[in-house]
């Protein structure tokens, strides 16, 4: 039986004043050398055009529904309005920018969740922008975890960066480095293994993933000299792991997990807080790296890199990470199994 269609995918706005027009811009343009899925842009139109003249480039911009996007996507790129309107310039953020924003991210899973989209992907926010319009999520992945409610039940998402060099998981995400001590269970070590081992089953087709836990404190804390939390929190979930089938490792110490010879040993690392996962993949990844939020009812992929404000509207921005955000996007939606 023949696969159906591949839907387009339905990109957001991400702060009008960041790089995130630049960078779709500069996605678009490249369409057909990368051979790119056909996407469309959630927004104002006003914006493009504008980010466009201050670029200095020349693009087609059509005004489309959802379902006209994919006709339109080989002679303009496509623009579906939300009804909210930017006006803020390159580097200033206004008034306009948090409703502008959050209500892309809404259209773009309402999208996605009623059948025009094939998938989401997110051009970058600026959360501080967000938190003085009210926003109160601590990033991204919460408010999509929201807006992905079935039934009452809020699902959990799990943060993924990915790359072809290395994939990694945070346990704990956008919290105080105390906080995420406190939150650190062998609870939510399971439940977001558990979400990483079957996504990679089922949107990397990885049939039998091989996963890294990190441990939390230094050397994997030296059979307990260096801190208990390997043997009292960590240790027991990997049991639980291992009597579920699940190949998991650990724990890890996370100062040598991330050299060459040690990632050709796993699919996905999972680390205990944000930055024990993110340096290592930044370091190696910084300009493909794709975040992906794993958990949620579809599949959202958006750059790992922030607004740059510094440099939108100017041309230095590096679509690099966005075209990867697309591009494994397409790839995750039609691997569903």
């Amino acid at each position: 039986m023949a696969k159906p269609p591949a839907k387009p995918l339905a990109l957001t706005l991400g702060e009008p004043a960041g790089i995130g027009p630049d960078i779709t811009i500069a996605a678009w343009l490249r369409r057909r050398e990368l051979n790119l899925p056909a996407f469309y842009l959630l927004g104002d139109e006003a914006v493009i055009a504008r980010r466009a003249k201050a670029l200095g480039v020349d693009i087609g911009i059509a005004s489309v529904s959802a379902g006209e996007a994919e006709a339109a996507f080989t002679n303009a790129l496509p623009v579906v309005a939300t009804g909210e309107h930017a006006t803020a310039e390159p580097g200033k953020p206004d008034a306009s920018s948090a409703p502008a924003a959050l209500a892309s991210i809404r259209q773009a899973v309402a999208d996605v969740r009623e059948g025009r989209a094939g998938a989401v992907v997110t051009n970058p926010i600026a959360k501080s922008v967000l938190y003085r319009a009210g926003f109160r999520h601590p990033g991204h992945t919460e408010f999509l975890a929201e807006l992905a409610v079935e039934a009452g039940r809020t699902p959990q998402p799990v943060m993924m960066l990915w790359s072809p060099r290395l994939a990694v998981v945070p346990v704990t995400i956008h919290v105080s480095l105390r906080d995420a001590l406190s939150e650190l269970t062998s609870e939510l070590i399971v439940s977001t293994v558990r979400i990483v081992a079957t996504e990679l089953k089922s949107r990397f087709g990885i049939a039998r993933p091989r996963i890294a836990v990190s441990g939390l404190n230094p050397h994997a804390g030296e059979d307990g000299s260096l801190g208990h939390e390997e043997q009292t929190v960590i240790a027991p979930a990997l049991k639980t792991l291992r009597n579920d089938g699940i190949d998991a490792r650990g724990p890890l110490p996370a100062d040598t997990l991330f050299h060459e010879a040690a990632r050709s040993t796993y699919d996905c690392a999972v680390c205990m807080y944000h930055d024990q996962a993110l340096i290592p993949i930044k370091t190696v990844a910084f300009d493909d790296a794709v975040n992906v939020t794993l958990g949620l009812p579809f599949v959202r992929t958006s750059p790992d890199h922030g607004t740059a404000f510094d440099i939108a509207g100017t041309g230095k921005a590096n679509p690099a990470s966005l075209i990867a955000a697309l591009k494994l996007a397409s790839r995750m939606a039609a691997a569903k199994i």
